[in-house]
């Protein structure tokens, strides 16, 4: 099986939706990723830390997995990466209300030496320094390398995340990080800015309203699957990353044609992410269900239309 690098945090969040709150669950971008990822016939490994305050529970969910997390620095007497925040009603916007970086804060990371040569590296949201640093440590050029990045970066590491964006093949943003990133409102203008930067694929997330995808002067537009229920968006962006990541890795193919396949994977993995706390609707997903589930994405999105000359 091909290898997947996935780099991001492991942590404890604490959520406040309209629908209700948790006290500590597990949560991290790099867990996300790794858990939709895990549904992908790819051999993954995550690179990040975590203080001894981390359940060894929380551990073996990832090895269950089948996710190698000789990479997962436990560092003895320190505390794992926290936050909470609070979600409006609308569920598009939150405040932050807790950012305890503690062992995230001197963060080295250490790619294993059977990933050094990964086929596809997912970079998750952290320091552009980090994610540089994996990037340095690799022994071969991967197929693709996705950076997943956000509007803070942007606002206190510019310089720095200007050189990652340099290195990788794909940047998965937000809309409005899009046009933070480029001055640009409009984001096909935003998109080709970015693309000048030096990722070959831009995808731009729109949340609920679904992603866009840009190459050259192509553009490929998936949809979110309209939900009953949407009860945490928390880890929706990193289960999107996963998913796409994911797929990417097992079908060994970067064409834009595969990539538009991509980026309805990753979409149908972050449906179901939003739709409990936490990751606790991926803990129990099973296969058939992110099957059956495509069959509606592709119900949604096919349909047959006659041209007829005027």
């Amino acid at each position: 099986m091909n290898k997947l690098l996935i780099v991001g945090t492991v942590a404890f969040d604490a959520i406040e939706t309209p629908f209700g709150k948790t006290g500590k669950i597990l949560g991290g971008a790099a867990m996300y990723i790794g858990f939709s990822a895990s549904f992908f016939k790819v051999r993954s490994a995550i690179v990040s830390v975590v203080g001894d305050d981390f359940p060894q529970e929380y551990l073996d969910l990832f090895t269950e997995r089948n996710i190698d997390i000789s990479a997962l620095e436990v560092v003895k007497g320190g505390k794992t990466f926290f936050w909470s925040g609070r979600y409006h009603n609308d569920l598009n916007s939150r405040d932050t209300l807790v950012t305890e970086l503690n062992t995230l804060a001197d963060f080295q990371p250490k790619v294993p030496d059977n990933f050094k040569d990964a086929d596809v590296v997912m970079l998750g949201n952290l320091h552009p320094l980090v994610q540089i640093s994996v990037l340095d440590q690799l022994t071969a050029t991967p197929k693709l390398v996705v950076l997943d990045t956000m509007n803070f970066w942007m606002d206190c590491a510019l310089p720095e995340l200007m050189e990652v964006i340099k290195r990788v093949d794909v940047i998965t943003v937000n809309d409005e990080e899009a046009r933070q990133l480029t001055g640009e409102y409009s984001l096909v203008k935003a998109a080709a800015k970015i693309q000048a930067m030096g990722p070959e694929f831009v995808v731009i997330k729109k949340g609920e309203h679904g992603a866009l995808l840009f190459h050259d002067k192509q553009v490929f537009f998936a949809p979110a699957l309209p939900l009953e229920e949407v009860f945490d968006p928390t880890g929706a962006g990193d289960t999107f990353a996963g998913g796409f990541a994911g797929y990417i890795a097992q079908s060994e193919n970067i064409s834009f044609k595969n990539l538009k396949n991509a980026i309805i994977y990753g979409s149908n993995m972050a449906s179901f992410c939003v739709e409990e706390f936490g990751p606790n609707r991926m803990l129990r997903l099973e296969k058939q269900e992110v099957l059956d589930r495509l069959q509606q994405f592709k119900a949604l999105t096919q349909f047959d239309i006659a041209l007829e000359n005027e």
